[in-house]
């Protein structure tokens, strides 16, 4: 009976995990080639690690965890700007569901059936999808804290 309960309690929390499969980062710079048009992988220092220095679409380094609309010195859309302002941040899930269509996906996270995106282009394919996913978690680290929030405590996890 207990080997049961044990199968059933490890199969409901498999079923109850996200539709959400993680990507091959290795592939996914190769997927980059089509995002590097418009986007740019630059950290603190200036160094671009992928890409060229483009700047039609907002630099993607430490893209996990920031705040929709929140790049600093970018002019974003009106929609996006309000899904940030109400406390929306990326995570690997939202980012490739994003991907796949960004108005859709702004107009289903906001409500608004009239909310835009900038971003015209679609990475339909799934798995090109989940690896430039993947390889754009690999740039920056966890998220500064909010404006108002306390950094973690050394040693203390981010996520």
């Amino acid at each position: 009976m207990k080997t049961k309960l044990t199968a059933l309690a490890v199969l409901s929390s498999v079923l109850a995990a996200p539709a959400f499969a993680a990507g091959d980062a290795e592939a996914g710079a190769k997927v980059f080639n089509k995002c590097q048009t418009c986007h740019v992988v630059q950290n603190e220092a200036g160094e671009v690690l992928a890409g060229r220095n483009a700047k039609t679409g907002p630099n993607l380094y430490g893209i996990i965890g920031r705040t929709a609309g929140a790049y600093p010195d970018f002019k974003y859309g009106e929609s996006i700007v309000a899904l940030g302002a109400g406390g929306f941040a990326w995570n690997e899930e939202d980012l490739n569901a994003y991907l796949a269509d960004p108005a859709k996906f702004l107009k289903d996270k906001s409500g608004d059936s009239k909310a835009k995106s900038k971003m015209v282009f679609k990475l339909g394919n799934e798995t090109e999808r989940a690896n430039v996913v993947a390889f754009l978690a690999t740039f920056g680290a966890a998220a500064a804290p909010a404006e108002g929030e306390a950094a973690p405590a050394e040693g203390e996890a981010t996520n």
